[in-house]
């Protein structure tokens, strides 16, 4: 469904007038805060097509109904969620989940929305049906040369599909690894992978990027072949300056200083992209901040610092994307609130006061150090963010207009109740 732009401003009029008391504060007590909505309203991040429709666990999955049923109406659910929010323009497909029958109408139904479409991602996690060959055992790793060509091929065909879709860039997630000790030549298993990897690099168009992802564990909990953010560097560096890492917020052990991962590898000229969600336990996928939005604080505070130190572009020079599994909640419901999420911690990290916070770490001044973030991060940013919306011609209140259009209800008349949509 489409939304119609004057039922958005029909729904901002209830809340504009608190919502310009709310900013005018914000005006008086933040210098900049103008210029931060400016900011706000050039960043986009980019949905994953696996993530509108409802998630699920090894134990069941509950669907709210109204999924979308193939490409076009995925297409249609971003072109949603960019209409109410303003900072969603683009789609990330997985291949075969999303394959395009016709890429000239695919790209022209995806404008219509004023979307385009961001990462390319391959599968050798799963069997297809007609596979020839099992990824039991691992895909580029494996120990039959066959296999390996195998997921190769499928990531070259991965490159053709977003060449055709106007995709710049192709995110590789492996889930090969072991399951037991001894089971797993741990040198020979990264020099397959790394050999498998170089076949897809050479094949990359020459203004694409490739991003290696990395996770800690699952399904293979004994080693995981590309398992955190060093071994992903590691391939990322090997393979030669169009390949990055990419850090997907759920992909770490627990405790894991994700804020100085992203430090190091901006520093090296290695962070690609991110992959936004939140995680109590290493990928349960969950909405974006609602375990920790401190660290998420953290998390921009250093991306802020260390793009500003190397004049990058906040919107363009990384990858945004959310990743995250909707096993309770409405599917776009929670996709609104990641974004918002997002967001704010972005307004947040250009709050803080670079200048006061380097002169403190030079008198080894911890208490201020401290101070300069807790204030930056218990500042209410909501009003910019929603001031952003606004400016974007978006919703001041995307889930209260989602709630009071009914829009859940609208999609279940359309496509019924009993649609699946394909991902995990």
């Amino acid at each position: 469904m489409r939304v119609d732009n004057s039922s958005i401003a029909a729904h901002n009029e209830k809340g504009a007038k608190a919502q310009q008391q709310r900013f005018s504060f914000l005006q008086d007590t933040i210098p900049n805060a103008s210029a931060i909505v400016d900011k706000l309203v050039a960043f986009q991040v980019a949905i994953p097509s696996w993530a509108l429709g409802t998630g699920g666990t090894r134990f069941g999955r509950f669907s709210e109904g109204g999924e979308p049923r193939n490409l076009e109406e995925k297409i249609e659910d971003v072109g949603l969620l960019h209409a109410l929010t303003g900072s969603a323009n683009a789609i990330s497909l997985h291949i075969p989940w999303d394959i395009p029958k016709d890429a000239v109408a695919t790209k022209q139904l995806a404008a219509s929305f004023g979307l385009r479409f961001d990462a390319m991602n391959s599968n050798t996690f799963q069997d297809q049906a007609g596979q020839a060959l099992s990824y039991k055992f691992g895909s580029m790793q494996h120990v039959n040369k066959a296999v390996r060509q195998q997921a190769v091929d499928h990531n070259l065909e991965v490159i053709q599909y977003g060449k055709d879709l106007g995709s710049q860039s192709l995110t590789v997630w492996l889930s090969d690894g072991s399951c037991f000790p001894g089971q797993l030549n741990f040198r020979q298993a990264f020099q397959n992978t790394l050999e498998s990897l170089q076949k897809v690099y050479k094949a990359l168009p020459e203004d694409w990027k490739v991003f290696v992802e990395y996770k800690a564990f699952e399904p293979n909990f004994y080693s995981t072949t590309v398992g955190d953010w060093g071994q992903s560097y590691l391939y990322a560096s090997k393979l030669g300056p169009k390949a990055y890492t990419l850090v997907d917020l759920g992909h770490h052990l627990p405790n894991a200083n994700i804020e100085q991962i992203v430090a190091l590898l901006l520093m090296e000229g290695k962070l690609g992209g991110f992959h936004f969600n939140d995680s109590k336990y290493g990928d349960d996928d969950l909405t974006v901040g609602s375990i920790k939005p401190y660290q998420l604080f953290l998390i921009f505070s250093e991306l802020v610092e260390g793009m500003d130190a190397k004049g990058m572009n906040h919107t363009t020079d990384l990858g945004w994307m959310i990743d995250a599994s909707h096993n309770v909640k409405d599917p776009l419901e929670d996709l609104l609130q990641s974004l918002d999420a997002i967001l704010i911690a972005y307004a947040q990290a250009l709050l803080v006061d670079r200048k006061a916070l380097a002169a403190a770490q030079a008198n080894n001044d911890v208490t201020t150090c401290q101070n300069i973030l807790q204030d930056a991060f218990r500042t209410d940013v909501r009003g910019l963010v929603a001031q952003a919306r606004l400016k974007a011609g978006a919703a001041i209140d995307p889930i209260g207009y989602f709630r009071n259009n009914s829009v859940r209800g609208n999609l279940i008349k359309e496509r019924g109740k009993g649609g699946v949509a394909t991902g995990l």
